[in-house]
């Protein structure tokens, strides 16, 4: 028997993502962002205050990167999520997490977090607070990568956010394969 829950966008899972930027001295800044997922094969779409140091410094410079939080690293994600850059400019630095520059856009890549996407601001809606950015580079750690170049999940464990209870996840096993076992009741 189902059950009637509060209307809510109760949407599984959710990406824990972690987006970098610049700001206007060049120094780091990171922000937690679960509103997010892909638009187009080469877009992603995060929903992002006004507010955030971090959408002032994206529009600013016109890039971003997008990395997903994993199980190594709940603790430095949760932080970034919870302390403001506004009121602390340099908070990377208590996360223990070190930067280095994209060679794609204008924006730092968190070496503990093994993918990164490397965006190109495309707009930002501030009715909707919807940014839309371009993915012009991904990188990732030869570590959670298969035998042909692709990401395993096998190998990487992203986490994911529960809105409900506010608990961290990791993904689980493989349970199926797309676009194959359908196939089955053809």
């Amino acid at each position: 028997m189902k059950r009637e829950l509060k209307a809510r966008a109760y949407m599984y899972p959710m990406p824990v993502l972690i987006i970098g930027t610049y700001d206007e001295k060049g120094m780091p800044n990171a922000m937690n962002a679960a509103w997010g997922t892909v638009c187009d094969t080469a877009q992603v779409a995060l929903v992002l205050s006004a507010g955030h140091k971090t959408v002032k410094n994206l529009l600013k410079t016109g890039a971003f990167t997008v990395a997903m939080a994993d199980e190594k690293n709940v603790l430095p994600a949760d932080y970034v999520g919870i302390v403001s850059a506004n009121s602390l400019p340099d908070k990377l630095a208590k996360t223990g997490w070190n930067t280095i520059k994209s060679e794609k856009v204008n924006a730092p890549i968190i070496e503990e977090l093994p993918l990164a996407l490397e965006c190109k601001l495309v707009s930002y809606d501030t009715d909707t607070e919807i940014c839309i950015g371009e993915v012009v580079g991904v990188v990732a750690e030869e570590s959670i990568l298969d035998e042909k170049g692709k990401v395993d999940l096998g190998k990487f464990h992203p986490i994911c956010y529960d809105c409900d209870g506010h608990g961290y996840y990791k993904l689980g096993e493989k349970v199926g394969q797309a676009f194959a076992d359908g196939k089955k009741l053809k």
